[in-house]
């Protein structure tokens, strides 16, 4: 269940409903079984609908306990007994669909600067031009700067400093946290599905979680999950103008330096660092006290303890071994059109 401090529980909706809310076809399932909520086919229980989007998912279609399940027409003969089936050539539209009905994000309320619910801890230092919404707490001698905005449920350490024109949502942040003017946190990530209509904004029904002591550098962007979180670890230094995206789990006491690129679902291990305008691909995991030299592009897994440059990134003695071996051919070509 997406957390509700962040999100609303929106009215449950039959499967007839469902199907109607996801452009599908109910193929099989009581029409009037309630589905109260949405999860990916592992976690979804029998009140949930959840969504086969890829087939290298089957065999979590074929152990799912969703009470629906939106998927394509080849794929129903790979769900079990009993699982509400909603056909559509489009699943995770269908689905995001649906999730936008059942939970709704809790938005700032109009014309109110601070909602009367937000507690604030001894010390607190607000400055001109903040907007704090409903269920905030904030902790003991943080200070907030100028035009901040704080979306609802978000939870604020004590001894953090958040500088001015931040945006703040969906997020739980742990204590002594420094965030630079212009960072955005807890913005939906980018998901994007097809449908009938064009691409459409998959929902975003996860959050942020920063733990402590964790740096952010100005005009960064952190994205929340897509259902699960967002997590950057304790003690990591995150430099400006970088880009986390949704489900990306960064351990403790990393780096990363300016303009690094993290796509949907990476995980750093904990001491890792990655130097500027590095770049990583979805769903890729770099282990523990990792190096990847700057403007690299990691396509793969980088074990424990490894140094990797270039694009692709490849252990950093092939990678020089290469260059040398490239500049010297460059260097032989060169010579012989000159004699």
């Amino acid at each position: 269940m997406p957390d509700a401090r962040f999100f609303l529980s929106g009215t449950p909706l039959t499967l007839a409903q469902l199907a109607k809310a996801g452009s599908a076809d109910l193929v099989r399932g009581d029409p009037d079984a309630v589905i109260e909520t949405v999860a990916p086919l592992a976690l979804a229980g029998a009140r949930g609908a959840a969504f086969l989007g890829d087939k290298r998912y089957r065999a979590d279609l074929a152990a799912t306990r969703a009470g629906a399940v939106f998927l394509a027409a080849p794929d129903a003969d790979f769900a079990p007994a009993g699982v509400g089936l909603l056909v559509t050539p489009t699943p995770q539209a269908a689905w995001s669909a649906a999730a936008a009905r059942l939970h709704p994000p809790r938005r700032l309320e109009p014309d109110q600067a601070r909602h009367p619910s937000v507690e604030l801890e001894e010390g607190v230092l607000i400055g001109p031009g903040v907007v704090i919404g409903e269920g905030v707490a904030i902790g003991a001698r943080t200070r907030i700067g100028a035009n901040v905005v704080i979306g609802p449920g978000v939870q604020i350490g004590r001894d953090c400093d958040i500088g001015p024109n931040v945006s703040l949502g969906f997020c739980l942040i742990g204590d002594r946290v420094r965030i630079a003017a212009g960072a955005v946190i807890g913005e939906p990530g980018f998901g994007v599905a097809g449908h009938a209509s064009g691409l459409v904004d998959v929902v975003q029904l996860g959050r942020v979680v920063i733990q402590d002591r964790v740096s952010v550098g100005a005009n960064s962007c952190i994205d929340r999950g897509a259902y699960g979180d967002t997590v950057v670890g304790e003690g990591t230094k995150i430099d400006n103008l970088v880009q986390v995206a949704h489900n990306v789990r960064i351990g403790r006491n990393c780096i990363l330096a300016g303009h690094v690129g993290l796509a949907g679902s990476v995980v750093i291990g904990d001491g890792s660092a990655l130097g500027g305008r590095a770049g990583v691909t979805d769903h890729v995991t770099i282990g523990k006290n990792c190096r990847v030299a700057a403007a690299s592009a990691v396509s793969s897994d980088m074990p424990d303890g490894e140094t990797w440059g270039g694009d692709p990134a490849r252990p950093i003695k092939r990678f020089l071994r290469e260059t040398v071996w490239l500049a010297k051919q460059a260097r032989g070509r060169a010579g012989g059109e000159h004699g």
